[in-house]
């Protein structure tokens, strides 16, 4: 009896070693503020990436962590305050992911914005565009200018495949609203149109002056000859010269051929596409900006704008 009572007391006094060794390692303070990577996974490869961060781990704690609360991954931000390794189990699990915003603005290339995306959150430009080519229906003008929000780690192709996602549903949306029905072929004519409209416009109250001076044009045959559709592609930022429009033999180039471009020169905004489906209805075939309001002055004769251009060149 004597024996089975000693023995007793060991296991009691093994358990009581143990909860308070436990409780000291998890009352412990670990060195872990602000933002921390967490890898997305089991909580034994959580608890072993963390250890390869200076993290005092014990075998015990990968269950300790899956009692308190499913693991969140990703950046997150676990605020300033020192922590316990208990407090900081807890924190992996209740912390809000890091967000980042990537905005794509009205006019902007997509091989532009992609390779800007690469660079601003660190991932490889040519994995990201062959999973949007593999993704979106088509390349130029599908993306939407808007500004989208991730969690900060997100991998590219997440990332491309919810900004395709958004894009695709915007497009459907705006198609049904208008014609009924999406129509690939005819919604991309629309968006070469729309584009266009978003380079040569000066703001929004002139997209439907400036499609109306679109379709005036390619109803009379005459070429289009807008500096806009040579920003394609990387030559979103270039400045047009004389040298351009003469050198660049692209389908692009409006000054060589008629009719709109063969596909969207750039993403639009909403009132571009709005524009294009609903130009107003006016006599004009030409404008020249002007260099005093950055306006555009419209004209419906050739000697009208001949005037125009005397004018703005007269102007310092």
């Amino acid at each position: 009896m004597a024996i089975v009572i000693r023995v007793i007391f060991a296991i009691f006094d093994i358990i009581l070693i143990f909860i308070l060794a436990l409780s000291y390692d998890l009352t412990r303070p670990v060195n872990f503020t602000d933002t921390i990577f967490i890898p997305k996974g089991s909580s034994t490869k959580i608890i072993s990436q963390l250890s390869n961060q200076n993290l005092n781990a014990t075998r015990f704690d990968p269950r300790i962590l899956s009692f308190i609360g499913t693991p969140h991954h990703g950046y997150l931000d676990i605020g300033k305050e020192p922590l316990t390794k208990i407090d900081f189990f807890y924190k992996l699990t209740v912390a809000k992911p890091v967000i980042i915003n990537i905005t794509l603005i009205p006019g902007e290339t997509t091989v532009i914005f992609l390779k800007n995306l690469a660079s601003k959150e660190n991932l490889n430009f040519v994995e990201i565009e062959e999973d949007f080519n593999k993704t979106a229906p088509f390349y130029e003008g599908f993306l939407v200018p808007n500004t989208y929000s991730f969690a900060k780690g997100m991998s590219g192709s997440e990332i491309v495949k919810n900004l395709v996602h958004e894009s695709e549903k915007f497009h459907q949306n705006l198609a049904k609203k208008y014609f009924g029905k999406y129509e690939k072929d005819k919604w991309i004519e629309i968006l070469s149109a729309a584009s266009v409209i978003q380079k040569e416009a000066a703001n929004i109250s002139e997209m439907p002056i400036v499609s109306s001076v679109i379709q005036n044009r390619l109803k009379r045959n005459m070429k289009l000859q807008m500096d806009g559709t040579l920003n394609y592609g990387e030559y979103s930022h270039m400045k047009i010269t004389p040298e351009r429009i003469k050198n660049d033999i692209s389908k692009f180039n409006t000054y060589i051929y008629e009719g709109l471009p063969p596909t969207p020169v750039c993403t639009v905004s909403k009132e571009a596409i709005e524009a294009a489906i609903n130009p107003i209805k006016s006599d004009y075939l030409y404008f020249m900006r002007d260099k005093r309001s950055g306006k555009h002055v419209f004209t419906k004769t050739i000697n009208e704008h001949i005037n125009q251009i005397n004018i703005q060149r007269k102007i310092k």
